[in-house]
């Protein structure tokens, strides 16, 4: 079954919910990067985040950028999604490999460390709507609920995990996300913080046969839950040939030419894909001529007729 997200409501539409199943897209990003358990789980976490919070967006060319970057030794984790499901990031040390924490799982708060965390949105706006707060666990979900709760003023929790195999492989990759929008009443409040606390993992309800509908049925069932639609999420990039070679011709020609000059292949890789993209010497020739051409053309106020694709 592929991975989905769900968006729900209850409670009069006085709760909000999306739960997410991202097995397969947390799988893909570890082969991907080759990660390491710790950064499995704590880049997984931010991807599933992330695609929820995607979700959360109206616009089809709505983008949503988060980034952790922290003094532990991941570096920065970066995760870009859209409207639609798609997600991808990366982390600048996909290795890392540190002790387990007490309960002997990755301790991905000792690998983001401490440090700051970014989230943009980009609407389509004149100016991208950003945000930054101080990390406060590093633990991912704590932080994205502590976001919620200072940039834009919604009781939130987040819950994430990954439960990774003995060959490092994804097991399970699950989380939700329960919001109370204005004139939830008391009653409903506290029922909901102690169903909160009292609940399992989300990975071990996986385990256990748990599916998102499950999971949202055992929080808000009695509560009137509503399941409002189902929209299918991966770790997808759009990068590709054609894309970088936009990339390389925005270098200018000076740069172009010194690839030339050294008379060799070039490879440019994705960060957010790992995929590498190799351009010959002639290929290299051929985006100098267009920018070449870009630049005249624009100098006489052609450059609409030009086509960069």
């Amino acid at each position: 079954m592929k991975d989905y997200i769900l968006r729900a409501a209850c409670a009069g539409l006085k709760i909000r919910a999306f739960a997410i199943k991202g097995t397969d897209l947390v799988e893909c990003a570890r082969q991907r990067h080759n990660t390491s358990p710790v950064i499995t789980d704590a880049l997984g976490r931010l991807l599933m985040g992330g695609a929820m919070m995607g979700a959360m967006m109206k616009g089809d060319k709505d983008v949503l950028t988060i980034t952790f970057k922290g003094d532990g030794p991941a570096g920065q984790i970066l995760v870009t999604a859209d409207s639609h499901g798609n997600v991808k990031g990366y982390a600048d040390n996909p290795q890392v490999i540190i002790p387990p924490n007490y309960a002997g799982k990755p301790d991905v708060g000792a690998a983001i460390g401490y440090g700051e965390m970014t989230v943009i949105k980009d609407l389509g706006l004149k100016e991208p709507y950003v945000s930054q707060l101080p990390l406060g666990t590093s633990e991912v979900a704590e932080d994205l609920t502590y976001y919620f709760a200072k940039s834009e003023q919604t009781p939130t929790s987040v819950a994430l995990g990954v439960l990774i195999n003995k060959d490092n492989t994804v097991a399970q990759a699950g989380g939700f996300v329960i919001q109370l929008m204005p004139g939830c009443d008391d009653e409903t409040i506290d029922k909901l913080e102690k169903r909160l606390g009292s609940m399992p993992p989300v990975t071990k309800m996986m385990e256990e046969g748990m599916d998102p509908e499950g999971i949202l049925q055992v929080l808000l069932g009695d509560m009137g839950l509503e399941i409002t639609d189902r929209l299918d999420t991966a770790f997808y990039c759009n990068c590709s040939k054609e894309h970088v070679a936009r990339v390389l011709i925005s270098m200018g020609k000076e740069e172009l030419q010194k690839i030339i000059d050294e008379g060799k292949p070039i490879t440019v890789n994705c960060h957010f894909c790992n995929t590498d993209y190799t351009y010959s010497v002639d290929e290299i020739k051929e985006l100098l001529d267009f920018a070449k051409i870009k630049s005249a053309a624009k100098k006489i106020g052609i450059f609409g007729d030009i086509d960069e694709k």
